[in-house]
């Protein structure tokens, strides 16, 4: 069954009347945490595209982009969308709630942060309302601006994608250094561990392309090195 299977009882509830903070304690344990960050990423996504003043196509695509959305499947996730779009909630109800649901420093808030960048720039341009709104959604999430940072570097060309900050080190950082974060982020961008925290299948070619991202990043590092310091 697919997540947009899985959403229809969430969204009724919704319809309902019932509050997002209801709707969420009742997703907060696996497989209930994939409709989770789906409602998330899409609540959340659907306020940004308006927050340069318009929702154009180009957005609308990329949530298809963000969660690989079958055919069969397109009507339920535009209800998804309309619905985020039209609910008078403000964008920090719905930060808070998700940040309190999946708690702090959980890798699947930069996950959603991840979902609405590359919706952020589904239109060929990162307006400077849309980084305002990113940046407020990733202090409500409790993000540092290193983190901030790091995501922003690998999905806005204009923010110099610096490998080191892809990885989360700083610039001067030694090589067993960088080595260490390279491994802890492919280890958390494995299938298993995304799947364990609450990221739906749908979405994994957005990990796949951040697992891409890291790769890249650590490709250049390490060939920059001088040779006698790239022994292993």
């Amino acid at each position: 069954m697919s997540v947009w299977s899985r959403i229809s009882e969430a969204l009724e509830a919704l319809r309902r009347g019932e509050s997002l903070s209801q709707v969420f304690d009742r997703l907060r344990a696996p497989p209930e945490r994939s409709v989770a960050f789906t409602i998330a990423v899409i609540a959340l996504g659907a306020k940004m595209a308006k927050a340069d003043g318009q929702v154009t196509r180009d957005e609308v695509t990329a949530f298809r982009e963000v969660f690989q959305i079958a055919e069969q499947d397109e009507a339920q996730a535009a209800r998804v969308f309309n619905l985020a779009r039209q609910d008078v909630a403000g964008f920090d109800v719905y930060a808070g709630r998700i940040a309190e649901m999946f708690g702090p420093a959980s890798e699947t808030l930069c996950d959603i942060m991840d979902g609405l960048f590359h919706i952020a720039m589904a239109d060929g341009g990162y307006h400077p309302a849309e980084d305002e709104f990113l940046a407020e959604v990733a202090r409500i999430f409790g993000m540092g601006e290193a983190r901030f940072r790091n995501l922003r570097a690998r999905h806005v060309p204009d923010a110099m994608a610096d490998p080191y900050a892809i990885l989360g080190v700083d610039p001067g950082a030694t090589y067993d250094e960088v080595r260490a974060a390279w491994k802890r982020l492919v280890r958390e961008n494995h299938p298993d561990r995304l799947a364990a925290r609450g990221l739906p299948q749908e979405a994994m070619s957005m990990a796949e392309k951040r697992l891409i991202d890291i790769n890249l990043a650590w490709d250049e590092i390490n060939a920059k090195r001088p040779t006698d310091a790239l022994a292993l």
